[in-house]
């Protein structure tokens, strides 16, 4: 942190040698967007070998893509058979700099850009993690899904891509999306000009997880804390009549529960996500509004009680119907990832059944698992002593930036920023300016755009209320 604060304080001296010497430690200069070749970019790209489309969309100043790429199921063996991987190219220019952005879950179909792709200008690959439907092998080898495998999809659709956009890339990610950004770097750190990890956690030891006992103890304020911490245990208390109130919910949605094995267990995971769900997607202002969380949970009627954990924590998400779109997420949870174990001190443990409970409980039975806790630790070492070129955002108020990404003596031209105030929807833009500037100067510098541009330290593009997705990253519950 020393090291990125000299960076701050020399902000002015740095963009001024920009302005003179050009940039440096990039692969090459992208050009303002220029004519296209005489090539259609449609014929080029499905020109790429194992390249085919699904559908083209219009968008005013782009052409947008929704492509199938063929890849092998296992990256060791490629004989041992290929899957279709659901891509989407936003096309700018090809002489501008490109983003490679992954949610670590599903691709959208529908254009947008994230805020890397506005900074620079770019154009947008966006790819959907292996395993994720429709981009699942069939029948399905789940030994085949980890983050070496996910890893190398990424790098075979960068190294097709690249005899197209030439110019500098940078990938980008939020939540699992930038552990992914992260993963895809360890592995090949020689692809990439620069990496934009957004609220990435990093859960090294999945057995330790104090760090975010300690987050839940003095995030926002006491009274925001007291008033949640009173509503999830007033729906425990109320577990008899509140649970009668989900079977008719649940009847009444043909929602089951054999993946988690009972209405019980899944109504207590629910209610137990509660104050972590609110942190990760709203703001301290939202703590006053009475209409999300009652004001007295004690004198508060069963159906405000049920209203605000409906709202905050969602009670479709532990159903198997909920569960079944994520059994890729929850999979590498069990396997790779890990997964956070909290405390609840203000919730007398005879209300308490299951506790927080393991990734495993949300994987069908016949998906067998083992968990490999070396891992993050792979990972964590190699950013410590390897990072090159890469930038952490993380919220101040976000549950999941209790255990963030840490950067050692090896790491080189490489951060870990902080937004005040922010959610899981933290973004560059959100950093106090100093940092927001120095931020977007760096990424400019790595995606390679002339060093005037650098210097201005500004976003190249002009925010688009449709394309410049400021949501935040949504999880299938409140655990990635």
């Amino acid at each position: 942190m020393r090291k990125a604060l000299r960076w701050l304080l020399a902000l002015t001296v740095l963009i001024g040698t920009l302005g003179t010497a050009g940039t440096a430690g990039t692969a090459g200069a992208a050009t303002a967007a220029g004519p296209e070749a005489t090539t259609d970019i449609k014929e080029e790209l499905l020109s790429i070998p194992g390249m085919s489309l699904i559908e083209e969309k219009p968008y005013t100043g782009y052409r947008f893509f929704v492509l199938n790429y063929t890849q092998p199921v296992d990256h060791r063996s490629p004989a041992r058979g290929t899957f279709q991987q659901r891509i989407t190219v936003l096309h700018k220019d090809v002489s501008r700099p490109t983003v490679f952005y992954t949610s670590g879950y599903s691709v959208s179909t529908t254009p947008s850009r994230r805020e890397p792709t506005q900074i620079v200008d770019g154009n947008q690959i966006s790819m959907e993690y292996r395993f994720f439907t429709p981009s699942r092998p069939d029948p399905a080898d789940w030994t085949k899904l980890d983050i070496w495998q996910a890893a190398s999809d990424q790098h075979r659709i960068f190294k097709a891509l690249k005899t197209v956009y030439s110019e500098n890339w940078i990938s980008t990610g939020g939540s699992k999306g930038g552990m992914t950004a992260t993963y895809y770097e360890r592995f090949y750190p020689k692809d990439m000009d620069g990496v934009v990890a957004y609220v990435a956690p990093n859960d090294v030891v999945n057995h330790e997880d104090s760090a975010y006992d300690r987050f839940f103890a003095g995030v926002g304020t006491k009274e925001c804390r007291d008033r949640l911490n009173a509503v999830q245990r007033e729906a425990l208390v109320r577990r008899e009549p509140l649970e009668k109130k989900y079977e008719a919910y649940a009847a009444e949605n043909g929602y089951t529960f054999n993946t988690v094995g009972s209405l019980d267990k899944a109504y207590e995971a629910v209610v137990l996500d509660y104050v972590w769900g609110f942190w990760q997607y709203n703001l301290l202002d939202n703590c006053g509004d009475d209409a999300l969380i009652p004001p007295d949970a004690k004198t508060a009627t069963d159906d405000q009680i049920w209203t605000s954990v409906e709202t905050i924590s969602g009670f479709a998400n532990y159903t198997d119907q909920g569960l079944e779109p994520y059994t890729p997420y929850y999979f590498q949870a069990a396997t790779q990832l890990g997964a956070p174990t909290i405390r609840f001190p203000h919730i007398e443990k005879k209300y308490i059944r299951y506790g927080y409970q393991p990734p495993r409980n949300f994987v069908p039975r016949d998906i067998p698992t083992k968990f490999q806790p070396w891992a993050m630790r792979d990972v964590d070492t190699w950013v410590k002593h390897n990072a090159r070129h890469m930038l952490y955002v993380y919220g101040q108020n976000d549950p999941w930036g209790a255990e963030p990404f840490h950067l050692g003596k090896g790491a080189r031209d490489s951060y870990v920023f902080t937004a005040p105030g922010a959610n899981h929807g933290a973004r560059v833009a959100g950093l106090v300016d100093a940092e927001k500037a120095f931020a977007t100067a760096r990424i400019l510098d790595w995606a390679g755009v002339p060093s005037t541009a650098v210097a201005r330290a500004k976003p190249l593009a002009k925010y688009d209320a449709k394309l410049d997705v400021r949501d935040v990253e949504r999880e299938p519950t409140l655990r990635p």
